[in-house]
């Protein structure tokens, strides 16, 4: 590079939160007052500009102060860059040489890094030599700096401490230590809204549909307008998605929990926000006041694990059986079709075998059955039983247990004996195997019968142990059958008078159910099978169909 008379400067000053805690010396103005000042100090230099960045990590050069200097110098408009040191710069080794050594030399750009003594211009300087060993160890102290902040920022989680840049939509944060997240009404009445629509079956879609027709603000824009600032998110529509909602169905934050350390980055110099497993969340539980009860967000899991969402009418309604219903000969499910009437040109809907109506009837028979029809059977089933459940309710609970039975739980007072049996076995296990030790080393007992008798004791110990696995594994599932049941008998009376039959009663009780093909015998009776949550465990009286 040659020296000329003159040059163009521009200045470039950058500031990450980070180095916010190394005090003034690196504030924006400090170096803004140190390099202006070198710049008028030098004969026939024309300061021209001056880009900052505040707030932004020197890992990578995605930085707006940064790709504005650089495209001037480009450009020709400055050919002179000077900077306060070389991690003010950056501090990605590979990049900072790459611009150094390669890109700069190119375009005859003249860098100064004012207080490591670097200056492109000398090539042959001990600072120039060194450049490498000092890039390497800034872009150490940014790996070591972005460990030791994630460190806290877990600590911080574990502790209970709201650790987010703002509260999720639904809640403020306190000024207390752990900035405690808050109840905001106005939008956890929204937040409630969403969920209890949700536990009717309803699909975020056609609740972001609802949301945008009754002109609710999206969160970004709301917490704008709590600010009187903008919405500096990119959102050309500002309109409520699926995806919105689902971010908001899916956080335990509105139970009173907080689950956080969700996202995390590619590494240190990549910032792409990536989601984690589940299993690696920090969850603090009951840490402040829940939006929602425990039953709704229950409730609002399992219809998220339905095996059904259901087709979306025109009229944005979703017909109570629709995707819920299955063909026993080939498993898949039965499709809605419908046909006009003539006078009216209202619809009469039915249901036929998925692959009939697809591939013809070569591949599977029909199946078929009018919406009106399975809707009424299925009614009256849950009227049958919800009747039987309210004027016998134990019985009905006893009968009902008996078809959750397997073969692990059918004798289980046998079960707990056999159990306190074997734990007790155990511990006498543990405690000869000791005294058999104590006796090798005091000499009592040859070592080849010591190790004879320890083996014996091992075997039985380990035959024992699996035992008591599968008895508590048995006695577990017991435990459940009869929560399940508890929870059955308990939505059946919720729909005793039950007027008509819903997608939200058919969410709340239904697994599903297998349309049987109509006998050619009409006097032969047509088979429908109905298989209820918490009930069914393998029906007697069918097996289940391989689902499509």
């Amino acid at each position: 590079m040659t020296r000329q008379s003159t040059y163009n400067v521009g200045i470039y000053v950058r500031l990450s939160q980070e180095d916010m805690r190394e005090g003034e010396s690196l504030s924006i103005e400090n170096q803004k007052k140190m390099l202006t000042d070198y710049v008028s100090q030098q004969a026939g230099w024309n300061l021209v500009e001056i880009c900052e960045d505040d707030g932004y990590s020197g890992t990578n050069f995605d930085r707006p102060g940064i790709k504005q200097i650089l495209d001037d110098a480009k450009s020709g408009k400055i050919n002179l860059i000077l900077v306060k040191d070389l991690s003010r710069f950056g501090r990605n080794y590979i990049e900072v040489g790459q611009y150094i050594d390669y890109i700069f030399p190119s375009f005859n750009i003249r860098f100064i890094a004012l207080s490591d003594n670097v200056d492109t211009l000398d090539r042959n300087s001990t600072a120039m030599d060194l450049m490498p060993i000092m890039n390497l160890f800034n872009e150490w102290h940014a790996a070591n700096t972005s460990k030791k902040v994630r460190s806290v920022l877990a600590q911080n989680a574990k502790e209970g401490k709201y650790i987010a840049s703002y509260a999720a939509y639904g809640y403020l944060k306190s000024d207390d230590e752990k900035h405690t997240p808050v109840i905001d009404e106005p939008a956890a009445k929204v937040v409630r809204r969403i969920f209890e629509l949700r536990a009717t079956g309803i699909t975020p879609t056609q609740i972001a549909k609802k949301l945008n027709a009754d002109g609710i603000p999206i969160p970004s824009d709301y917490r704008a307008q709590m600010l009187g600032k903008p919405n500096m998110y990119k959102n050309t529509f500002h309109y409520w998605s699926h995806v919105a909602v689902r971010n908001i169905l899916s956080n335990p934050i509105y139970i009173g929990n907080l689950a956080q350390q969700r996202y995390t980055t590619v590494s240190f110099k990549n910032h792409k926000s990536v989601r984690r497993s589940k299993d690696e969340w920090v969850i603090a539980e009951h840490t402040h006041e829940p939006i929602i009860s425990q039953e709704l967000w229950d409730k609002c899991q399992e219809v998220d694990r339905c095996a059904s969402h259901g087709k979306i009418m025109k009229k944005g309604i979703v017909l109570p059986l629709n995707s819920m219903m299955f063909c026993p000969d080939c498993g898949a499910k039965m499709k809605l079709n419908g046909h006009s009437k003539k006078k009216d040109g209202s619809v009469n809907y039915f249901y036929a075998c998925g692959t009939y109506s697809r591939c013809g009837s070569t591949a599977c028979t029909t199946h078929y059955i009018s919406q009106k029809q399975i809707e009424k059977i299925v009614l009256a089933d849950i009227h049958a039983k919800a009747k039987y459940v309210i004027e016998s309710e134990d019985e009905a609970r006893q009968e009902f247990l008996k078809r959750k039975e397997t073969d692990g739980t059918k004798y289980l007072d046998d079960a707990r004996k056999q159990l306190a049996q074997h734990q007790s076995r155990l511990a006498e296990l543990k405690m000869m195997t000791q005294k058999v030790y104590q006796d090798k080393l005091l000499g009592k007992v040859p070592e080849d019968l010591c190790l004879e008798m320890l083996g014996q004791f091992r075997t039985e110990e380990a035959e024992l142990t699996e035992k008591v696995k599968s008895l508590t594994a048995a006695l577990e599932q017991d435990s459940k059958a009869k929560d399940d049941i508890e929870e059955f008998i308990r939505r059946l009376k919720q729909y005793a008078d039950a007027p008509e039959l819903t997608r939200e009663m058919c969410v709340d009780l239904i697994e599903y159910v297998v349309i049987g093909d109509r006998p050619k015998d009409k006097s032969t009776p047509r088979r429908i099978q109905i298989y209820y949550k918490f009930l069914n465990n393998g029906l007697a009286d069918g097996e289940k169909p391989k689902l499509k």
